[in-house]
């Protein structure tokens, strides 16, 4: 499997649904969950769920996930990105296989389904989510010309 944008991300990024300023301006809030299986996640998917989520596994994760940091949009060689700070689930024991970015409240919408591309595991330590570099060819979400 590998990284899944849902078909109601598109929808809801058309219809402003979604601010991608930097956290703090006005930007949307954005949380990340992780999860034991990406089985329930396809492009049909809407909004965070709790089904499969590490909450019921791991010890001090807390169900929902942690905030996100948006470090805000920036452009470059014709391609718009998003920028988020690296997340620390700290002192965990867990294994997750992926997560989903989703917007914090509301109706919890979903923004991308992360396949980590096995299993990754912290024993009472840090789990870290290190995000892409913040550029036109490997951030995280871009958006351009095809």
């Amino acid at each position: 499997m590998a990284n899944i944008v849902p078909d109601s991300f598109k929808t809801d990024l058309l219809k402003s649904v979604f601010s991608f300023d930097t956290s703090g301006n006005s930007g949307t809030s954005f949380k990340l969950a992780l999860y034991t299986s990406l089985g329930g996640f396809s492009t049909s998917t809407t909004a965070y769920t709790t089904t499969n989520e590490v909450s019921s596994s791991g010890t001090n994760y807390t169900a929902a996930g942690n905030a996100l940091t948006n470090n805000g949009v920036a452009i470059s060689s014709n391609i718009a990105y998003v920028d988020f700070a690296d997340l620390t689930f700290s002192s965990v024991t867990l294994t997750a296989v992926g997560a989903l970015i989703y917007k914090s409240g509301g109706s919890n919408n979903a923004v991308l389904v992360l396949d980590f591309g096995g299993s990754k595991t912290a024993t009472n330590g840090d789990f870290v989510i290190q995000f892409p570099a913040a550029d036109s060819s490997n951030a995280i979400i871009r958006l351009g010309n095809a």
